[in-house]
C-alpha cells in the first residue's frame, strides 16, 4: 500500500530529523530549534502510533470488536496529542525561563541548522502531498507547519545576527508551542466527545425526530440515540412507532437520515399501543409521555 510506504518515509525522516534537531539547539544554544525538535518529535510520533493502529483501525468488525476498529485511530490521536502537550508544556516552561537568563546563542550555526530544516522539510512536505486518507493529509500539514516553523526560525536567526537581541529566540519558541498546544486542546476535545459518544456536531436531534414524525405512517419516534465511529461515519439507532408496513417504513427512514448525515441505523419497529419495554431511556424531549405508562402490572 502506497500511503503506509509513504508515512513510513516521513516517520524515519520526522524521526531522523527531531534528533538532529536536539543536538542542534544544544549545539547552538537555540531554545527555539529544540521546540521545533518537540513539534518534530511529536509528529514522528503521531505518525508511528497512527500507521500502527491506522492499519488496526481498517480491519473489519469481528466477534471481539463487533463495532469494527475504527476507535483505534481516535486512540492514536489521543496518545499523539498528550505526547504534543506534555513537550509544548516543556518547551514554554524552558523558553521562559530563558527570558528572564538568557544564554549566548550561535546564531551562524543556527543560520545554517535553518536553512537545512527548511528544505528538508520542504521535500518531505513534497514527497507526502500526494496521500488522499485523512491521516495522510494531516500528516502533509504537519510537514507544512515544519516547513514554516523553520523559516521562523531563520527570519529569527537573522534579526538577532543584526541586532544581538537574544529574546527572540525563546519567543519564537512560546509561539511555536503555543501554536502547539492549541491544534492538541482541540484534538482532544474532538476525541473525547467520540468517546463519551456526543452527538456529532451538525446533528439535530429534535429536527430528525420532527422530520421523522412527518412521514406518512410513522406515529412516534423515541430512544433516538445518535453517535460517531471517527468523527466522519455517523450511526444511530430508534424506536418507530407504525401501523404501516414495515419494509417501507423502514426505507423512508433509512433515506431521510442518509439526508441528515447517518449512513448507518438499526431501527426497532413498534405496533400502535405496544408498550416499550424500557421507559427510562426515552429520547430526551419526549417526557409528556412518561405519564401514560406509569401503572405497569407486575
Amino acid at each position: 500500500m502506497k500511503t503506509e510506504k509513504n508515512i513510513l518515509i516521513a516517520f524515519i525522516l520526522n524521526l531522523l530529523f527531531s534528533v538532529f534537531e536536539f543536538f542542534g539547539g544544544a549545539f547552538t544554544g537555540s531554545v527555539a530549534i529544540v521546540s521545533d525538535a518537540v513539534h518534530d518529535l511529536g509528529d514522528a510520533a503521531s505518525i508511528g502510533i497512527s500507521l500502527l493502529l491506522e492499519h488496526k483501525s481498517k480491519k473489519q468488525p469481528d466477534e471481539t470488536h463487533t463495532y469494527g476498529y475504527v476507535r483505534y485511530s481516535v486512540l492514536g490521536s489521543v496518545i499523539t496529542t498528550v505526547i504534543l502537550l506534555l513537550g509544548s508544556a516543556a518547551v514554554i516552561f524552558n523558553a521562559v525561563k530563558r527570558i528572564f537568563n538568557p544564554v549566548e546563542i550561535n546564531y551562524n550555526g543556527m543560520l545554517v541548522f535553518a536553512v537545512m530544516g527548511v528544505l528538508v522539510n520542504l521535500f518531505a512536505a513534497w514527497f507526502t502531498h500526494k496521500g488522499n486518507s485523512l491521516n495522510q493529509k494531516a500528516v502533509n500539514l504537519h510537514m507544512l507547519e515544519d516547513v514554516l516553523g523553520w523559516i521562523i526560525v531563520l527570519a529569527g536567526a537573522v534579526v538577532m545576527k543584526f541586532t544581538d537581541f537574544s529574546a527572540v529566540d525563546p519567543l519564537m519558541s512560546i509561539a511555536v508551542a503555543v501554536f502547539i498546544l492549541i491544534n492538541a486542546v482541540k484534538n482532544l476535545k474532538q476525541a473525547t466527545e467520540l468517546f463519551v459518544e456526543k452527538t456529532p456536531d451538525g446533528i439535530s436531534v429534535k429536527e430528525i425526530e420532527a422530520h421523522l414524525c412527518a412521514i406518512d405512517g410513522v406515529q412516534n419516534v423515541h430512544h433516538i440515540h445518535i453517535r460517531s465511529a471517527d468523527g466522519y461515519r455517523n450511526l444511530a439507532t430508534m424506536h418507530i412507532v407504525t401501523d404501516s408496513d414495515h419494509r417501507e417504513i423502514k426505507e423512508k427512514v433509512r433515506a431521510e437520515l442518509k439526508e441528515h448525515g447517518i449512513d448507518h441505523c438499526t431501527l426497532e419497529l413498534e405496533a400502535v399501543g405496544e408498550q416499550c419495554e424500557n421507559m427510562y431511556c426515552r429520547s430526551p424531549h419526549s417526557h409528556t409521555e412518561h405519564h401514560h405508562h406509569h401503572h405497569h402490572h407486575h
